[in-house]
C-alpha cells in the first residue's frame, strides 16, 4: 500500500505532540480516515475527538487502522515502526530523519518478515489529491494539489511541493504524490515508485524528481525504459560539489558515483525527458503526452 486511497484507515503515532496534533488536523480535514492515535502517557483519552492507545497493537485490537505515520522522534522511532509493523500495518509512513542506521536496518528487516510497506525515513508523506493526505505535505491546499492523472515522486518535500505548485498552475491535475525520503537507507525507492505509479490506473505520465547521490534515479532509468506512459525527470544538485551533504543524508557523490551527468545520462537513455529546472517540468509532460518527446515511447503505444 503505497498509494493512499481514500477510505484507508489511518493511525497517527505520537498524535498529541504539536506537530502530530496539527498535522491530524489538517488531514482530517483532508479527507484522510484517521481512526486513532498513540501515546502511551495519554492511553484512553481522546485527541482532536479520536481514541488515543498506548500502542499500535492495543489500537489494532479496539480500532483497526491500515496505514501507521510516525511523528516520534529519532530515537524512539525504531520501537514505533515496530509496534505498528508487528500490529499488522500495512504501510508505515516513518516522517522522522536521523534515525541510527542500525534502527533502520531492524525496520527494514522486520517490514520484510511481515509483509509491510515501509515509506521513508525522513518522508514527507504522500498525497492523493480529493482523496486524503497522511504526512507534512500541503495535501489540503488546493493551490499545490489538484486531482489529475500525473503522479509525482519526490526524495525531497520541498521539491516534490514546488513541482506540484507549478504543475497545478500549469492546469495539470496530480493523481498522487509519493515522497519517498531522502535518507541514505529508505524502504521504498525511486523504482519502486514509479512501478507503483504505472501500475496506477488513475495515472497517465509520471514526473520524477531525483538528486545526486545514490543510484535510485539509474535503477529506475532501467524501468522508465519499458514503460508506455510517459516520465519527465528533474534531477536537483546541477551545481552541488562533490564529496558534500546538500541537505539529505542520501545527496552525497562520491566521484563519480550519483553525479548529477549520470543520472542525467541514464534517463536520457531510457527515454525520459529531464527538465533543467523545475518550471520547465510542466512544458516538458505536456509534450511527453502528446507524444512529441517520446517516439520510441509512441511506437510502443501505438503497438501495444
Amino acid at each position: 500500500m503505497m498509494i493512499y486511497r481514500q477510505g484507508a484507515r489511518v493511525l497517527v503515532q505520537g498524535i498529541t505532540g504539536k506537530q502530530g496534533s496539527f498535522w491530524t488536523e489538517k488531514m482530517i480535514d483532508c479527507g484522510t480516515a484517521v481512526v486513532a492515535g498513540v501515546n502511551p502517557k495519554r492511553a484512553g483519552q481522546q485527541h482532536l475527538g479520536l481514541p488515543v492507545y498506548a500502542s499500535a497493537k492495543a489500537a489494532m485490537a479496539e480500532t483497526p487502522f491500515d496505514i501507521a505515520v510516525t511523528f516520534i522522534p529519532p530515537a524512539a522511532a525504531k520501537e514505533a515502526a515496530l509496534d505498528a509493523i508487528e500490529a499488522g500495518a500495512k504501510a508505515v509512513v516513518i516522517l522522522t530523519e536521523h534515525i541510527p542506521a542500525r534502527d533502520v536496518i531492524a525496520i527494514q528487516h522486520a517490514a520484510r518478515q511481515h509483509g509491510t510497506r515501509i515509506v521513508g525515513p525522513n518522508t514527507a508523506g504522500i498525497v492523493t489529491p480529493g482523496e486524503g493526505f497522511i504526512g507534512i505535505m500541503p495535501g489540503h491546499n488546493p493551490n499545490v494539489f489538484k486531482p489529475g492523472d500525473v503522479g509525482v515522486i519526490s526524495r525531497s518535500g520541498s521539491l516534490g511541493t514546488l513541482v506540484c505548485l507549478n504543475l497545478t498552475r500549469a492546469g495539470i491535475g496530480q493523481s498522487a504524490f509519493l515522497g519517498i525520503g531522502g535518507d541514505p537507507m529508505i524502504g521504498t525507492t525511486t523504482r519502486d515508485a514509479l512501478v507503483a505509479l504505472d501500475e496506477d490506473d488513475k495515472t497517465r505520465a509520471v514526473v520524477m524528481v531525483g538528486e545526486i547521490g545514490g543510484a535510485m534515479e539509474e535503477a529506475a532509468a532501467e524501468y522508465a525504459a519499458s514503460m508506455t506512459k510517459p516520465v519527465v525527470a528533474f534531477i536537483a544538485g546541477r551545481a552541488s560539489p562533490r564529496g558534500k551533504k546538500m541537505g539529505h543524508a542520501g545527496a552525497i557523490v562520491s566521484g563519480n558515483f550519483g553525479s548529477y551527468d549520470g543520472k542525467r545520462r541514464a534517463l536520457e537513455k531510457a527515454g525520459v525527458a529531464v527538465a533543467d529546472t523545475p518550471a520547465e517540468i510542466p512544458q516538458l509532460l505536456n509534450a511527453a503526452l502528446a507524444g512529441v518527446a517520446h517516439p520510441k515511447r509512441q511506437a510502443k503505444a501505438f503497438s501495444a
